[in-house]
């Protein structure tokens, strides 16, 4: 059902209760059935206001349908109505209700499913992989740029005005540890040396890679436009640093942009310290009262600040006086909001399930004007790769872990993104690099590909001039599969938005196989190059409207519509 006539028919049972002079103020809920006999859209409003008027719901629902059924502007919209136990109103759209969606795409063509108004001051900010320099891109990082990426462009859709930034992790041990391990390397020690299995240097082969390209003296234009020298002296730890980092994020972005993804922003951890950002958030957070000093380390009372942590947490260790980790993420994040930004969603690994009350307890105690759920977290569980029925866990470019660049390289970017997508986040994945590139119904990208290649080639055989499809008489498609079509690429504007509102877009992923089916059956079922021309003209039309929203669908994935496999 189109939203236009969702709103329209919510109106309608409004003015049907207002008739019946029950003073209720509350908004009229329109749900897709789960079974498809329940009709086309259903409402509880009965059961919802039943208690209140004590009255039993399947009485109060006939009432409504009652003053429903004298209203002739239902007649626009609705064929029949019907009432299922305990209470539910089930309403079936009439013929002209059911292809108004092809006017609808035809009208507004690849901003179909889109919201019509731009929103005024909404701007989000959707922060994902964010990984440390420090090697490869893994497959948790693809997950977490398929998920970012299409969370990014579903609220673009809805009228957002939204930034993607990458977090970079430049500070810290960690980067000691890179500096560390492309020295050695560059004196050409052999990491792989039992001798060196118990410290936390990084094995992989990009170490001796960024190890040649210092000794070489080689240059690297970073993503932000800087250009970072190798000096080639192996005895400076900081000139090999700076050099292995830059190196490291160029990699991370040219695998970034094979996924078909280039952020907005980067934002550098390391500048919160030059910056002094990070004392002056440790002195506000002292200012605030939420800080307290025991055993000689500070400490955030996170307790207090109903975030749900389950214990206070140091700030500043008593060891060596240096901040523990949240402590950044709490400076990072009221950038975030300092910048405007007053939704932001971070997409990251389960693994930062402690961070979420420890950043959101930092940013309480600062302001109270800050939401107590800001930021909004997508936690992704981590992904398993299989192959011929078994496992695989090593990458010898990486040395421990498959990374992204081996994943777009085994099954293409359109697969990876969408088997990456296709699953609620927080679930378990396992993904199957023998079905990602099979060719057949099993195989969900492919299966929805093929459907839109296969309805292309239809159009191009078919040769007829857009403006007689056009203008053809839409209401000669009557046939079950041409119903059962439109009826699903009216849901799209609806998934979007349900999409947004939970942060899953695998919803999208999910519908885009469910409308291929749809296609599927059409055309195996019902011939659209057929000698009746008005009869042809007509399912030309359909086949048109439904090779756009496939396009939006896929483009909202960051897929490709491919008119030929």
């Amino acid at each position: 059902m189109l939203p236009k006539q969702k709103n329209q028919l919510a109106k309608i049972i409004k003015s049907a209760i207002n008739n019946l002079n029950y003073d209720i103020k509350t908004d009229i809920i329109l749900e897709k059935p789960k079974i498809k006999s329940y009709g086309d859209i259903s409402s509880n409003i009965a059961m919802r206001l039943a208690k209140t008027l004590n009255k039993k719901p399947i009485d109060l629902a006939k009432d409504i349908v009652n003053q429903l059924n004298n209203n002739p502007d239902i007649k626009n919209i609705i064929k029949n109505i019907e009432i299922a136990n305990p209470g539910f109103i089930n309403f079936y759209l009439n013929d002209k209700s059911i292809v108004e969606v092809i006017n609808e795409i035809e009208e507004t063509k690849d901003k179909y499913g889109h919201s019509q108004n731009k929103l005024k001051n909404k701007q989000i900010l959707v922060e994902f992989v964010s990984a440390n320099p420090t090697g490869p891109l893994h497959v948790g990082h693809a997950r977490q740029a398929a998920i970012g990426d299409t969370i990014c462009r579903i609220y673009k859709a809805m009228g957002w005005d939204v930034l993607s930034e990458f977090y970079y992790n430049d500070a810290g041990n960690q980067i000691n540890n890179l500096a560390l391990s492309v020295q050695a390397r560059a004196n050409n020690i052999d990491l792989n040396d039992p001798e060196y299995n118990d410290t936390d240097l990084y094995r992989g082969e990009y170490i001796i890679d960024i190890a040649k390209a210092f000794i070489n003296k080689e240059s690297i234009i970073t993503v932000d436009g800087l250009k970072i020298y190798a000096t080639g002296n192996i005895n400076c730890l900081d000139d090999i640093k700076n050099f292995a980092v830059a190196y490291i994020r160029k990699e991370q972005d040219l695998d970034l942009k094979s996924f078909n993804l280039i952020f907005d922003s980067y934002y550098l951890e390391s500048s919160l310290y030059t910056s002094g950002k990070v004392n002056q958030i440790v002195e506000d957070l002292i200012n605030s009262g939420y800080t307290y000093e025991h055993d000689g380390a500070l400490w955030l009372k996170t307790t207090s600040l109903n975030t749900g942590d389950d214990k206070d947490r140091v700030m500043r260790k008593s060891v060596d006086g240096s901040y523990t980790y949240f402590v950044p993420d709490v400076a990072y994040h009221k950038t975030k909001w300092d910048r405007g930004f007053h939704k932001a969603i971070n997409i990251q690994g389960s693994d930062h399930h402690g961070t979420v009350a420890r950043v959101r307890a930092g940013l309480q105690a600062l302001s109270k004007d800050i939401p107590q759920d800001y930021p909004e977290y997508v936690l992704h569980k981590m992904v398993k790769i299989i192959r011929n029925g078994e496992e695989i866990k090593i990458s010898k470019r990486s040395g421990t872990y498959v990374t992204m660049r081996d994943l777009i390289n085994w099954v293409g970017c359109d697969a990876a993104r969408y088997f990456l997508i296709q699953r609620r986040a927080d679930t378990e994945f396992i993904f199957d690099l023998d079905l990602a590139v099979s060719q057949g119904e099993d195989n969900p990208i492919y299966y929805i590909q093929y459907a839109y290649a296969r309805l292309y080639s239809i159009q191009r055989k078919a040769n007829i001039s857009k403006e007689l499809i056009i203008n053809s008489n839409i209401m000669l498609l009557n046939q079950i599969s041409e119903i059962n079509l439109m009826r699903r690429l009216a849901e799209f504007p609806g998934i979007i938005q349900q999409a947004a509102e939970e942060l899953a877009p695998h919803y999208i992923a999910f519908w885009l196989r469910e409308c291929a089916a749809d296609c599927h059956t059409w055309y195996n079922s019902e011939h659209v190059i057929v000698e009746q021309i008005d009869l042809k003209l007509a399912r030309l039309r359909l086949l048109n409207a439904t090779l756009q929203v496939l396009e939006n669908g896929l483009s909202l994935l960051g897929i490709s519509a491919l008119k030929e496999m």
